[in-house]
């Protein structure tokens, strides 16, 4: 899909998007940024990877006392491995429901095309496994149907995580409006990047954090508030999106995803720690 020789992060990097037309789009809304990038290239910053560390030796722990024997190896220990992890309607809090289809099919994951729609493709040969699901709190109270997703990939090694990563925010910068699907757009993104205990992140190696306008022809149009969030930690990535509607709030949206953010980074590093 992309190709490039070298993304360059700063710690903080700040992208106001143009684009009047805000929506929702494939990764950004509601599964991961494809990892179609190989190779040794580096990503300075939060991203920036040591292209010659092995995935279990010492440089990949992150800082985590990682048994080896709890790292997935194969495509169905990583689809264990996320039954453990993935949030369910619980970890968002009080109200948030499961919206059908709940599950995404884990022989696809979405692909940003050149024209910046996203589309259901393979997933990348990177990538052990990947599921998205899929939320909602029902309308209710003046208010519309907040739309919220979950998504954990396990890469087969650390590097395929950060170049995901790093895809992630390239995406921003390429298509600053991007289409979902018919009728649904997310546009006037605004990206940061932080790094490990660059400023108060501490919860993972790498989290990318994006602000912006959803539109919706099924929700009544909008603009309405847009979060997205995705972390990485080793072989893994997490990320949850809220897309708003009427009568809400982006700090309600927020308060939502960081939550079940948090929550999925836990359970992360609580799978692949050693066992007192």
């Amino acid at each position: 899909m992309r190709k490039y020789g070298m993304l360059v992060l700063a710690p903080l990097v700040l992208v106001a998007c143009s684009g009047g037309d805000g929506g929702s789009g494939g990764a950004k809304g509601g599964g991961p940024a494809s990892a179609s990038a190989s190779g040794s290239a580096s990503a300075s910053g939060s991203a920036s990877a040591s292209a010659s560390a092995s995935a279990s030796g010492p440089a990949d722990t992150g800082g985590i006392d990682v048994d080896p024997a709890r790292l997935p190896a194969s495509r169905a220990g990583a689809q264990a491995f996320i039954d453990r992890v993935i949030a369910d309607p619980d970890t968002f809090g009080p109200g948030v429901v499961k919206r059908s289809p709940y599950e995404s099919d884990p022989a696809t994951w979405p692909v940003l095309g050149t024209d910046c729609v996203w589309q259901q493709k393979k997933p990348a040969d990177s990538v052990l496994a990947t599921r998205t699901r899929s939320f909602e709190v029902p309308a209710a109270g003046g208010k519309g149907p907040l739309r919220l997703s979950a998504v954990v990939t396990v890469h087969r090694t650390r590097d395929d995580a950060r170049w995901e990563m790093a895809e992630s925010v390239e995406e921003t910068m390429r298509c600053p409006t991007q289409q979902l699907r018919q009728g649904e757009l997310i546009g006037s993104m605004i990206s940061s990047s932080l790094a490990e205990g660059e400023g108060t992140q501490v919860n993972s190696e790498d989290a990318l954090d994006e602000m912006g306008q959803y539109q919706s022809e099924e929700l009544g149009g909008g603009p309405y508030p847009y979060s997205w969030q995705q972390a990485q930690v080793l072989r893994f990535t997490v990320a949850v999106t809220g897309k708003g509607a009427k009568g809400w709030s982006q700090q309600e949206i927020d308060a939502l995803t960081v939550q079940a953010q948090a929550t999925m980074l836990v359970r992360v590093k609580s799978a692949v720690e050693k066992q007192s």
